[in-house]
Formats: structure tokens, sequence, C-alpha cells
């Protein structure tokens, strides 16, 4: 293994998948969390067929498919439960080359830290970059509580809120508010079955998404101002959909006194000028927050920490490595991050007209057009990892081209 040290501030789903891929390509890594564990905040998280072959880069694809729910046919619905347009799951698989899957965050998280060798996660350990480096020249040196720590690369993945991009980019206006909140909650399923669906009302969103271990993930938006958050989340919910059509009355009564977490919806419209400056570089939401109107925001992250690895080799031109991380992702996200924010306004729509001018597109669209939904996702869902990123990447092998 080389001495190139690589040190990673935040321990997220993309940070975490930077790090395991750097340390197969030959890194010495650190990761700095400053919360007590690695145990993140969220509930469900669903991995398209992008994200899953970045995930076979590193030998974690078939681990992540057998422990996650393969998404069935499902699709969109009014709050009455009026189908809008339906989704033909193996019609998905074939056009993206493999399934939609869903599994808990804590699950995903887990699995892809089991693959870092004991020590190299700090939890508990606060970061800050105190100097980003200078290609072929100084080190980027990174400041914690047990002093600081020179590095031949630092990586950014603390979010959309980074303080790392601040620091690289203090002119940036950062992230501003989708004018939606969001809520997530985890829950036992209900004893009526119900297909996987998402549902769209006047400026609000729900969607009810069954995991393998038998409970079903839940999620909603709704226009809101900034910072609007409720004494009692679950009493919030039950208000604004607490008559929508089955299982949402029924999913509301099983998430009685569980955990029910509410975010406010920010996202990048305004792209950075790089994502690295020096020997420093970004990835996930630190780079590029986005709507989650997509589902693309840690499929994405996931992206970025392989094809950041296949640039960085240890012995490569770290100058030259990262503007080649920066010239293959700040496209591709840029299109990403828009696209979600123009679903986002879509959602957000409230005016009674509006809704069934919309509505009444849609249905028209999908009764005439079958295929129109699943083309939103060219581009995104069929995109493809670096050829031969890693020696010892999955994604030569003939078993897992199989599954996608």
């Amino acid at each position: 293994m080389t001495g190139r040290h690589a040190v990673v501030i935040g321990s997220g789903i993309g940070g975490l998948t930077a790090a395991v891929a750097l340390h197969r390509r030959g890194w010495r890594v650190t990761v700095l969390e400053r919360a007590p564990s690695v145990d993140p905040v969220g509930a469900g998280i669903g991995l398209a067929p992008n994200a899953q072959r970045a995930l076979d880069t590193i030998g974690l694809g078939d681990d992540i498919r057998a422990l996650a729910a393969w998404q069935g046919a499902g699709g969109m619905r009014t709050p009455s439960g009026r189908w809008v347009a339906r989704l033909d799951a193996a019609a998905a698989a074939e056009r993206f080359g493999g399934p939609l899957v869903l599994l808990h965050r804590a699950t995903l998280v887990d699995r892809i830290a089991s693959r870092l060798p004991t020590g190299t996660i700090r939890t508990g350990t606060p970061a800050e970059l105190v100097d980003p480096g200078v290609p072929g020249g100084a080190p980027a040196v990174v400041g914690t509580p047990g002093g600081e720590l020179r590095a031949d690369l630092v990586v950014g993945a603390d979010g959309i809120h980074s303080a790392v991009r601040r620091v690289l980019f203090p002119r940036h206006p950062g992230p501003r508010y989708a004018g939606l909140t969001a809520w997530r909650f985890v829950a036992p399923a209900p004893e009526l079955p119900f297909a996987p669906h998402e549902t769209w009302g006047r400026g609000t969103l729900w969607g009810s998404h069954p995991m393998k271990d038998g409970r079903v993930y839940a999620y909603a938006a709704a226009r809101a101002p900034e910072g609007a958050y409720a004494p009692d989340e679950h009493a919030e919910l039950l208000r604004r959909f607490g008559d929508w059509h089955h299982p949402v009355p029924a999913l509301l009564d099983a998430a009685a006194g569980l955990p029910v977490l509410r975010h406010d919806v920010h996202h990048m419209t305004t792209p950075l000028p790089a994502f690295h400056r020096g020997r420093t570089v970004l990835l996930g939401d630190a780079a590029h927050a986005m709507a989650p109107t997509l589902a693309q925001g840690g499929n994405q992250a996931v992206e970025d920490g392989v094809v950041l690895a296949f640039h960085a080799a240890p012995d490569a031109d770290p100058g030259a490595a990262l503007a080649a991380y920066t010239a293959d992702r700040l496209p591709r996200t840029t299109a990403v991050v828009r696209r979600a924010a123009r679903v986002a306004a879509l959602v957000s729509l409230d005016g009674r007209a509006a809704v069934a001018l919309r509505t009444g597109l849609m249905s028209v669209t999908a009764r005439l057009m079958p295929g129109a939904v699943l083309r939103g996702f060219d581009g995104i869902a069929d995109w493809r990892p670096p050829r031969h990123t890693y020696a010892a990447g999955a994604q030569d092998n003939p078993q897992h081209r199989r599954h996608m």
C-alpha cells in the first residue's frame, strides 16, 4: 500500500463510498465524522441502476441487492386514489439495465463502512479545512481537536451546508430553499396490501414503498415557509394527509410514537465553478445538493465516490486528477440538479386549475406514450462507471453483469 494519505470529512454515503474506493485504489484513508457514530439520520433510500453499477466496482453491488427490496409495479396517484400513471418495473429494468432497489440508509452505510480497515473512521471528530493545499506542492491541512492532519488529498463530503465548500468557494451563494419541506419515516406494513406509489396533491406529495424487512418507507413533502416546523410532526402529517387513499392513513396510524424526520429541502441550482481547488475536492450534497424529487441525491454521491477514485490514482498528478473529476462530474450533476428542480416546481403547484391541468397532462401522456415517464430518467439511471475502474473491481465479473 502507498503512503499517500487521503482525509475524508464526513461519513455519509458519498464520503464512505469515496473512502472505500480510494482504499481499494491504494490510498491510506482517514474518515473524520463530527457525530459520535456513523449511524445516519434518515430512513429509506432507493438505489437506481446507476448507483448499483457504481457499487459493483467496489464489490458491494451484490451485497446491497441481497439486502434490498426490488421495487415492483407501481405508479402515480391522486389523493383520492385514482391512478394517473402506472410504471412497469420489468420495462424499467430492461431500459436501464437493472431494477430499482430500496433499503434502509443505516443498512447501506453499515455495509459500505464494513469494507474499511479498522480504525479508518474517527467518530466524534469535528474537522475543518485549514488549507486546501497545492497540487505538486504543499499538502492540504485539516484541523481537528487532536491536532492538524496533513493530507495528499482531502475529500469534502460534509453535506448540504458544507464548511469545506465555503472555504473553497466563499463567494458562491450555496444552496437555497426549494420551497418544500419533507418528512420521512419507517413504519410496519399495514394489513391490507398496496402497490408502491407516489401521490401528488395540491402542493403536496406522498410516497409509500415496501422494504424487504416487512416495513414501509414513507415520505411526504409540502409547500411551507422555510423553517416552519410543527410541535408534533406526526400530528402535522395527519392534518395534511390523514384523509388520503390507502395506505396513507394506515401508515400514519402505524407511525404513532415512531420517529418522524422533517427537513426543509435546499438545492444548489447555481452550480459551483469547479468541484475542486488545490488538493481538496467536493462530492455529494457538498458539491451539488439537489431536491429529492428524482431520488438521485445519494445515487449521485455514490457515483462521485467511484469516479473520484478512478481519476485519483495514488501516483497521479493531483491537479490533473481532480480537474478530470470536475470535468466528469460537474456537467452531469448540474443537469440532474436542474431536472430535480423542475420536478419540484411541478410538485409545488397548488392552484386548483394548475393541479388539474398537471394531472390531466400526466394522465394523457401516460396513456398515449406509456414510456414517457421512464424516458425522463434517460441519461440518469442508465449511467455506467468508467470501465476497468479497479484491478479487483466487480464490474468485469459475468455474475454481476447478469444482475445489471
